[in-house]
């Protein structure tokens, strides 16, 4: 057996266990990205509820500009975040075996 192809097992190895992912990191980011979401739906909810209101009985004019500027940062936001998830798995596909 070759000494460079036994070192380069151990290293193997070693590298395995320290990349696999721990179970307490994975819920923790879980929580946050379903509260992330849920802000995002409520803003979109708000933000058609406040145009609706000012359509049907006239309500605050301001409020609903206000409204309507927070759903559409929110919808920047998404396709933003949407936009470099898309790119960040491109560049894994990309990467040489």
């Amino acid at each position: 057996m070759d000494i460079r192809s036994s070192f380069a097992q151990q290293a193997y190895g070693a590298g395995r266990s320290i990349a696999q992912p721990k179970p307490q990191e994975q819920a923790a980011a879980g929580p946050d990205f379903a509260k992330i979401a849920q802000n995002f739906a409520q803003t979109v909810q708000q933000g058609e509820a406040q145009a609706q209101a000012a359509m049907t009985t006239g309500a605050d004019p301001h409020a609903l500009v206000t409204a309507l500027a927070e759903t559409s940062l929110a919808v920047e936001t998404a396709v933003t975040v949407r936009d470099k998830v898309v790119e960040a798995y491109q560049e894994i596909l990309r990467m040489p075996v």
